[in-house]
């Protein structure tokens, strides 16, 4: 017999390129990798997941830099020469401006002291806080004619070389100035509260006495002038002078205009009291805003900013706690255990009103239903029904199924077998 080989396979042919279409590369199909998915597949996967945190991030930084190059054109900071405000000093301000004065305002002790200097007025507006002895040190070393707003004690008597003290007082009225000062001649009268005492007389001889300036008639005066050799200190005790709600009020304007506009230049220390600099060192990053020397100044409420956007951004993504899911048990349990398993519970924590409780309830739930009774009777229509049905004294049936717990293990067994005995005398009429 003669076995005809089979002719080898035709050689495949290369495609033909249809009439009217153009040849070019086939797409080559996407590399599959071992779990099935693609690198575009995972790449989608990963910005459906991060796609939230990253739009919230992006929010943030963005009104952060916002924050950073964009400032308000004023503030709320009381006697501020930016706060427009009744609480400001933006009015004084405006004004020594347009008369040449060239303002530098400041907020720390560092800043104060190298801003200021000689031919110079440094003003000092009230600490909502308090100055250190240090700091006051460094304030007073300046040079630069200095004028005290509302100063404490410690202040006045630092400034003054111990020749005032300051305490509270009031005033009933514009009083004229009552001294020979010629910034006070020329505001006249003014209501301004009196609080500065002179106690010059226990100074040593060569002190320096200070010119009072509009008295109360029992000691406090509102407006004190010392002249030391190098520079002048002006304390006013009523820091009203230079606020804008007050500053129109009778000689005001007068009296501010011309203690602060003795100098081209005039540092307007508006005080932080989270300020502790004292200018007489390098202020260390903490003092600048920094978190660190390496990063710029005004860093750290950056970071402050960060941080609790981070705390946010974990309070908006943890897990909380949802409704109850109902799951299959793992394991059948017989009814049987369950019921033992409950009554050990009870029995555990002496939960004998509970237990006589759900006994009462489910005969009566049983009964009423015998009787055909609805689920929503009441339990005189109950009771009146199982009378009815057993002949029992009525008192005997409600005592039964809605007296009151048992008080010890022997009632509730004693419940328990009363009212089994109940439920089968009554039977469907």
């Amino acid at each position: 017999m003669t076995v005809t080989p089979l002719p080898p396979p035709p050689a495949p042919t290369p495609p033909t390129a249809v009439a009217g279409s153009s040849t070019g590369p086939v797409d080559e199909p996407p590399v599959v990798i071992g779990d099935d998915s693609t690198g575009r597949s995972r790449a989608a996967s990963t910005w459906r997941r991060l796609r939230w945190p990253l739009t919230v991030l992006a929010a943030i930084a963005l009104l952060v830099l916002f924050l950073a190059v964009v400032r308000p054109p004023t503030s709320a900071d009381p006697y501020a020469p930016d706060n427009p405000e009744e609480n400001g000093g933006m009015a004084v301000a405006e004004v020594l401006k347009d008369q040449g004065v060239r303002i530098t305002h400041v907020t720390t002790v560092a800043d104060a002291v190298a801003a200021a200097g000689p031919d110079s007025t440094l003003l000092v507006t009230p600490n909502p806080g308090f100055f250190a002895d240090d700091q006051i040190s460094s304030l007073n070393r300046t040079g630069a004619d200095l004028v005290v707003l509302g100063g404490d004690y410690t202040m006045v008597a630092a400034v003054s070389r111990n020749t005032l003290d300051s305490t509270y007082g009031e005033t009933d009225g514009p009083v004229p100035p009552q001294c020979d000062d010629p910034t006070a001649q020329a505001a006249g009268e003014v209501t301004l509260r009196p609080g500065l005492y002179d106690v010059s007389d226990g100074a040593d001889g060569d002190a320096v006495r200070p010119v009072l300036c509009w008295p109360d008639g029992l000691g406090a005066y509102a407006y004190a002038r010392l002249d030391f050799p190098d520079r002048s200190v002006t304390l006013v005790d009523d820091p009203a002078v230079i606020r804008n709600g007050t500053v129109l009020d009778e000689g005001n304007a007068a009296l501010a205009l011309r203690m602060l506009g003795q100098h081209e230049d005039l540092v307007w220390l508006v005080p932080n009291p989270m300020d502790v600099s004292t200018g007489d060192d390098e202020p260390t990053p903490a003092e600048r805003g920094q978190i660190n020397p390496m990063m710029p100044p005004g860093s750290a409420p950056v970071a402050l900013v960060v941080v609790l956007a981070a705390v946010l951004l974990a309070l908006w993504r943890v897990r909380r706690m949802g409704p109850l899911v109902v799951e299959d048990l793992p394991v059948l349990v017989r009814s049987s255990e369950a019921t033992r398993g409950r009554a050990r519970l009870y029995r555990a924590a002496r939960a004998r009103g509970h237990a006589a409780a759900g006994l009462r309830a489910s005969t009566a739930d049983r009964i009423a239903s015998r009787l055909g009774l609805a689920r929503s009777s009441d339990a005189t229509s109950v009771v009146d029904s199982v009378v009815a049905a057993t002949n029992r004294p009525s008192q005997q049936v409600a005592d039964l199924l809605y007296g009151p717990p048992p008080a010890d293990d022997a009632a509730l067994a004693e419940l328990a077998r009363r009212l089994d005995i109940l439920e089968s005398e009554v039977h469907r009429p």
